[in-house]
């Protein structure tokens, strides 16, 4: 399988997030988010005060997948510095937000990932660290799994499913076989045994144009099926749709499916999602340290309404009841289920 590149290595149009919102923007939707939202109930959308720092600590990748949104990989070079994760520091010690949820890329390849695992866990708040499982068996993180439960770090994993051949197709040959030794690591280390505490989710997205089946039904199945055919444990699969952005709308429109995806996200609408949108309580730092509404907004350099809009500005009473920026591509959270960084909404 020949080696994917990201958007930004090839100078692709769609690496651009300004053609990103203007191929959007061309389509035509039976209605806009907003007027979707408004039917839904109180409108604008409002932030609550902010319950999880979202840090995307670089674009550094060991993948390239398919259909990642935030078009990581090897090629990028966009890391957060300690000055900026310090100021992340600070603004956690002026607030009271209880989770830190690092993000990448693969977080883990940030030289400085640990050390900033390390001060989190000393402020007392609960850290997530977004695995994608194959970093594990990259040179220098064999022990990352006990590091990870030596500071009560919460797991959570892509999977894309647990078998090879679509995981393979969707993250690159030999990705599979990686990602089940990391998992088995992972359990040998104490997570999903469900009596440790230490908190293992896997999360999967779907490799095609279509939403994703009903979480509670497939997490059962998942859990049967890796533990017949690997011995694996794990206490929580996440089910997340595909957003419309980055790789996966240059693949969308590559391969012709562009227009019935977003038809079928804007007909699956379901109001009931709103109110639990992971943007509602959730303030999302780039590499760069500035704040966005969700991760999905930050790749679309889509940043905060209002004064507050850099790390080192922090302010969580003036961040709290802002207006949430949206877009067309809202619609893959609020579609069917629901998707969010914890799965599914409804």
């Amino acid at each position: 399988m020949p080696r994917i590149l990201s958007l930004a290595a090839r100078t692709a149009p769609l690496a651009s997030t300004a053609a990103q919102q203007a191929l959007l923007g061309r389509l035509t939707l039976a209605r806009e988010f907003d007027q979707a939202a408004e039917s839904a109930g109180p409108w604008p959308l409002t932030a609550r005060a902010p319950a999880v720092l979202q840090i995307n600590v670089g674009k550094l990748c060991n993948q390239t997948c398919r259909h990642c949104h935030v078009d990581a990989g090897p090629d990028r070079r966009e890391v957060m510095s300690r000055e900026t994760m310090t100021q992340c520091l600070d603004a956690l010690r002026r607030s009271g937000i209880p989770t830190v949820d690092i993000t990448g890329g693969a977080p883990e390849l940030n030289r400085d990932f640990r050390w900033l695992v390390e001060e989190v866990r000393g402020l007392g708040r609960h850290v997530i660290d977004r695995c994608n499982l194959t970093v594990i068996e990259t040179g220098g993180n064999t022990d990352l799994p006990e590091f990870l439960a030596r500071h009560r770090v919460e797991v959570v994993a892509s999977l894309p499913h647990y078998r090879a051949t679509n995981t393979d197709i969707q993250r690159g040959e030999g990705v599979y076989e990686k990602s089940i030794a990391a998992l088995k690591r992972l359990n040998l280390a104490g997570y999903g045994d469900g009596r440790s505490g230490l908190r293992l989710v896997l999360v999967t997205n779907p490799v095609g144009a279509y939403l994703p089946p009903a979480q509670a039904s497939l997490e059962q199945e998942w859990k049967r099926e890796l533990r017949r055919l690997h011995g694996i444990k794990f206490d929580a699969l996440y089910c997340i749709t595909n957003m419309p952005i980055s790789r996966y709308l240059d693949w969308l429109e590559e391969s012709g499916n562009l227009e019935g995806y977003m038809e079928r996200l804007v007909n699956a609408f379901n109001p009931a999602t709103i109110s639990g949108l992971m943007c509602r309580d959730t303030i999302s730092v780039g590499w760069d340290g500035r704040l966005y509404d969700c991760d999905f907004n930050q790749m679309l350099d889509l940043e905060v309404a209002g004064a507050s809009r850099h790390i080192r500005d922090f302010d969580a009473a003036q961040l709290t009841g802002r207006r949430i920026v949206v877009g067309r591509h809202c619609f893959g959270c609020s579609a069917g289920a629901g998707s969010s960084c914890g799965g599914s909404i409804k």
